[in-house]
């Protein structure tokens, strides 16, 4: 489903957009699943389907050392984690560079229907910067920032201190777009850690979408978020936001 056709413009609650990237406006493919169980194998070690799923939209950094924590405790966890951070890196970038990513249909429509409207559109992710890098390259957004590229700003676990559920890349988000007021950010996610991120950032609205990493029955658990199907559906329900009815 692709945006309808420009009319009258209902003015927006919102200046900024928050989008996350993998499940949200890229498609997953269960790349990212099967790359953790690639890495992880890789230092002899296993993390179930659950533990995998819980840990979606988290900093890759620190859900690896979670996980890795979980099976061998401290002992030499650095080395350990760090070990399966490289082989996941590696297991991504052969994967993605495979055809293992794509855009959602409709993402770059509501980046446009938004951008006519003067919201700035960030991009933000758990990856690390590299990753996030060969991710926009694998679908074609890699073409440069501001109102010639597909976002205005690009935020990535290596840029604070804390990923989700922490409300940091949001704010910096905000930071990199000049935008001052939480109450006039829109934060867009397909995981729990997505959306319990937009919460704790005060975002004025939040939206999960259910054709990503976690379906519509665990993401209407979280309170505080619109649920839609998939981010082309996002221009409808901020008309519906804006009017009131929503």
């Amino acid at each position: 489903m692709t945006p309808e056709p420009a009319r009258a413009a209902r003015a927006l609650p919102i200046r900024l957009a928050v989008f996350d990237m993998a499940g949200t406006t890229i498609q997953d493919t269960g790349v990212v699943p099967l790359a953790f169980d690639a890495a992880l194998a890789s230092q002899g070690l296993s993390a179930t389907a659950e533990e995998l799923s819980a840990i979606r939209g988290a900093g890759k950094r620190e859900a690896i050392r979670h996980l890795v924590q979980l099976r061998r405790g401290d002992e030499d966890l650095d080395r350990h984690a760090d070990a399966v951070y490289d082989a996941f890196r590696a297991e991504l970038d052969q994967r993605f560079r495979a055809g293992g990513a794509r855009p959602v249909d409709g993402a770059l429509e509501v980046f446009s229907w938004l951008r006519s409207r003067g919201v700035a559109i960030v991009l933000n992710t758990g990856f690390d910067r590299e990753t996030q890098a060969l991710v926009l390259a694998a679908v074609g957004w890699d073409k440069g920032l501001g109102r010639m590229g597909v976002a205005d700003a690009l935020v990535c676990g290596d840029d604070v201190p804390l990923g989700r559920p922490a409300p940091y890349m949001v704010f910096r988000a905000m930071e990199r777009t000049g935008v001052t007021s939480v109450a006039e950010v829109l934060n867009i996610g397909d995981t729990v850690l997505d959306i319990q991120s937009g919460v704790n950032a005060g975002c004025g609205v939040n939206v999960a979408v259910w054709s990503g990493a976690h379906g519509r029955e665990k993401l209407a658990r979280e309170p505080g978020a619109h649920l839609i199907e998939d981010v082309s559906h996002l221009p409808a329900l901020l008309e519906r936001v804006a009017g009131g009815t929503a």
